[in-house]
């Protein structure tokens, strides 16, 4: 099983769901059960864990961003994962840089549920001020190629 396949099977666990449980009363529903933050977690996890099964060494390091890289240098391709599911996928690895920037340097989220584009502008706050978009950067990372490299991004934070 690659790493298409987990994200198949991510898809397909989730309509199962939705077909085995029914709709649940709204004083019944977890609050912020659809939020961004609970989003960036899920599929922080959810990538990290697809990333490792497929070689992609994503233990939340820095040197785990040389590992995003290779991973957008291997899948971007005609038949590369990242032709498939790309939105969902852009916005998992988003998730794991913003998760890895926040647990190497500090910092939160930065979210707005209200906001149509809300997936994409997503923003990390560091401890020192900095704001980062992590999914914006690995849509241009997809885009335009090894000039726009996650590493540097995360590394120059150190600096």
């Amino acid at each position: 099983m690659g790493l298409l396949d987990i994200f198949k099977k991510k898809k397909d666990e989730q309509e199962q769901q939705s077909i085995h449980n029914p709709v649940q009363k709204p004083e019944q529903q977890p609050v912020n059960q659809n939020s961004l933050l609970n989003d960036i977690e899920e599929m922080s996890e959810w990538v990290v864990k697809a990333l490792n099964f497929s070689g992609y060494k994503a233990d939340y390091s820095l040197e785990s961003m040389k590992e995003i890289d290779r991973f957008f240098d291997e899948q971007n391709n005609p038949n590369g994962i990242l032709n498939q599911n790309r939105g969902q996928i852009l916005f998992a690895l988003g998730s794991y840089v913003g998760e890895t920037v926040i647990r190497l340097y500090g910092g939160k989220w930065i979210t707005d549920d209200n906001d149509p584009q809300g997936e994409i502008n997503i923003a990390v706050e560091t401890n020192d001020g900095t704001t980062l978009w992590p999914v914006q950067r690995c849509m241009k990372r997809y885009s335009n190629g090894t000039e726009d490299s996650i590493y540097a991004y995360v590394y120059a934070l150190s600096k």
